[in-house]
Formats: structure tokens, C-alpha cells, sequence
């Protein structure tokens, strides 16, 4: 599961205007977090995790500071989450959260991707049941039941251990993220995480291997990625 996960996540942004697009949803993200929970990392615990995964996806502390500097200040935009579910090329179930400050505009634009790669958008629930919300962390190791041991002392709720290919896979409920990775930082302190992030795990994937499915796919992502209000999609498609 853990490596079929990584493999399904876009390559990191190559370009200067992929890296754009990527620090601008970042700071959206951060803005809007600071915003409602607090400035302060220490205090607002989803700030302190959106921060952390900016920095490890080669985010400028600039960007990062000025989003908060400008969740400091009165009034601003009124930036709201917007989820969609529905079925992409191949009949893969998607999750496209979104956050928006014109709702007309960001489901004109799911919406495109979705009906011009012959897929259909759903409504609320009808792809997100076959996923899981899971804290996941990713790292370097060999020994997949002294970790999960570790974490079980720390009396931390774990999901799922897997090794593969040298990786270790930890999985467990969204909730139990900072217990997890307090834990193995207290234990492991020379750790570095490849991944640490609070995402959507599929169930099942579903293979594609159509060329014309296999085409779609990869256009649908495109237009997705394309738009600023698209923040993460989650889908099972394995090419």
C-alpha cells in the first residue's frame, strides 16, 4: 500500500511555473489555517504539519512567513474548502479538495476535467467511502515489527507497518499524526521522513491500462492541476 501510494503521487514540480503553482497552494493553505487557528505553530498543531510538508516540498521560508504575516492582518480573502468525488478515466475513484473564494469558477473547472475526459463527477460520499484518512510517514529502515513495537510502547494507534524496498510504511488514523511522528523522532532522533503527511488512502487501486484510459488520465490530472483553487487529489489509479 505504501509504495503503490507513493508511486500514484505527481512527480515534484520541475519548472519555474509548476513551483509557482506549488508555492501559491501552499501559501493559500497556510493562510487559511493561520487564519483560523492561530499564528503560532506551537499552538495550531495543523499549522505547525502544513508548515513542515512546505519545507520538505522546498517551499521559501519567504513564502511560508508571508502567508502568515498576511493571516496576521484584518480582513483578507475568504478562502473556503470545497471537496469533489466522482470517477475518473478508467473508472478510478477521485477526491479533489479545493479551496475557493468564487465557488462558480472552481466547479467550472473540476467540472471541465471531469466531463472532457469522459469521467463523472459525483456527488458527496460517492468516492470518499473507499478511502481512508490516514496520518502516513515514510522512511528508511529494515525492521518493520521493531517500529511497530516502538510505536505500541508509545501506546500510539497504528494502522498498518509495511516494509518494501527499504522504506517503511507507518499508517494510522489522521488523529494519531503528532503521536506518531513524536514518537519515532524521540526514539529514532536522527529520522528523516520522505513523506509525513495526513492524506487519503485508497482501500483498493484500480488498474489502468488502456493507452486511450492511460491518455485521459494524465490529461484529467493536467487540467486539474492547472487550476489555483485545486489543492490535493486523491485517486486509486495505478498505470
Amino acid at each position: 500500500m505504501g509504495r503503490a501510494y507513493q508511486n500514484r503521487k505527481a512527480d515534484m514540480a520541475k519548472t519555474a511555473g509548476q513551483k509557482t503553482k506549488v508555492y501559491s497552494k501552499y501559501g493559500k493553505e497556510i493562510y487559511v489555517i493561520a487564519k483560523n487557528g492561530g499564528l503560532d505553530p506551537d499552538g495550531n498543531l495543523a499549522l505547525r504539519r502544513i508548515i513542515d510538508k512546505a519545507k520538505k516540498d522546498q517551499v521559501p521560508t519567504h513564502v511560508i512567513q508571508n502567508a502568515i504575516d498576511k493571516a496576521s492582518g484584518a480582513g483578507g480573502e475568504n478562502y473556503e474548502p470545497a471537496r469533489y468525488e466522482g470517477f475518473g478515466p478508467g473508472g478510478c475513484m477521485v477526491i479533489v479538495d479545493c479551496l475557493t473564494d468564487n465557488t462558480n469558477r472552481t466547479i467550472k473547472d473540476v467540472r471541465q476535467a471531469f466531463t472532457k475526459t469522459n469521467s463523472k463527477i459525483g456527488g458527496p460520499g460517492s468516492a470518499s467511502f473507499m478511502f481512508d484518512h490516514q496520518a502516513l510517514f515514510v522512511f528508511k529502515g529494515d525492521d518493520e515489527d521493531a517500529i511497530l513495537e516502538l510505536l505500541m510502547m508509545a501506546d500510539v494507534d497504528v494502522t498498518d507497518v509495511e516494509l518494501e524496498e527499504g522504506l517503511i510504511s507507518v499508517f494510522a488514523p489522521h488523529t494519531e499524526f503528532f503521536k506518531v511522528k513524536t514518537a519515532l523522532s524521540e526514539e529514532m532522533p536522527d529520522i528523516t521522513f520522505e513523506m509525513e503527511e495526513i492524506t487519503w488512502i485508497p482501500q483498493d487501486y484500480k488498474a489502468i491500462t488502456d493507452e486511450d484510459d492511460i491518455a485521459a488520465f494524465e490529461k484529467f490530472m493536467a487540467m486539474l492541476n492547472d487550476s489555483d483553487d485545486v489543492q490535493n487529489i486523491y485517486h486509486n489509479a495505478e498505470l
